[in-house]
C-alpha cells in the first residue's frame, strides 16, 4: 500500500510540474528544438537546469540511505558503458521527441489536458515499448560452418 501511494503521490506531483512549467505543450517543446529558426523558446532549458537541484539532493540523500522509503532495495543501473544500443536508442528518442514534441512523461500528463493528440502518441510508445520488449527476446541465430 505505502508503495502504491508513493508511487501515486510521486506521478502526480511530476505531472502538475510538467503541466505548470508548459512541458505537455508539445508546440513549447518544437520552439526549444528550433534554435536556428528565429522562433527559440528557452523555457525547457530552465526547466532542465531547475532539475538539477533537487536531483542532486536526491542522489546525495540516496548515497546515505540503507534501502528506498517504500521498497527494499535501490534499483539503479547496473552499467554506465555506452554502448551502439544506447546511443540508437537516444537517437531514436530524439527524433520522436522532435517530431512529436512530446516524450513519455508529458505525454502521460497529456492525457489529462488533451487527450485524443496525447492518446495517438501514447498508443505509439506502447507499441514501440511492445515491439523493443518482443525484440529483446529474439536472440541472433549463429550458424557454423
Amino acid at each position: 500500500m505505502m508503495r502504491a501511494l508513493v508511487a501515486l503521490v510521486s506521478g502526480t506531483l511530476f505531472g502538475a510540474g510538467l503541466a505548470v512549467s508548459g512541458m505537455t505543450d508539445p508546440m513549447r517543446v518544437r520552439a526549444f528544438l528550433d534554435i536556428f529558426g528565429g522562433a527559440w523558446d528557452p523555457t525547457l532549458a530552465f526547466v532542465m537546469a531547475g532539475a538539477i537541484v533537487p536531483m542532486t539532493a536526491a542522489w546525495a540523500l540516496q548515497r546515505r540511505m540503507a534501502k528506498p522509503v517504500a521498497e527494499t532495495v535501490f534499483h539503479l543501473p547496473s552499467t554506465s558503458r555506452v554502448d551502439a544500443r544506447l546511443l540508437g536508442g537516444a537517437a531514436l528518442f530524439g527524433m520522436g521527441w522532435g517530431l512529436a514534441g512530446l516524450c513519455p512523461g508529458p505525454a502521460i500528463a497529456d492525457l489529462a489536458l488533451r487527450p485524443i493528440p496525447a492518446a495517438t502518441f501514447v498508443a505509439a510508445m506502447l507499441t514501440g515499448f511492445a515491439l523493443h520488449a518482443v525484440a529483446g527476446r529474439i536472440s541472433p541465430k549463429t550458424t557454423t560452418a
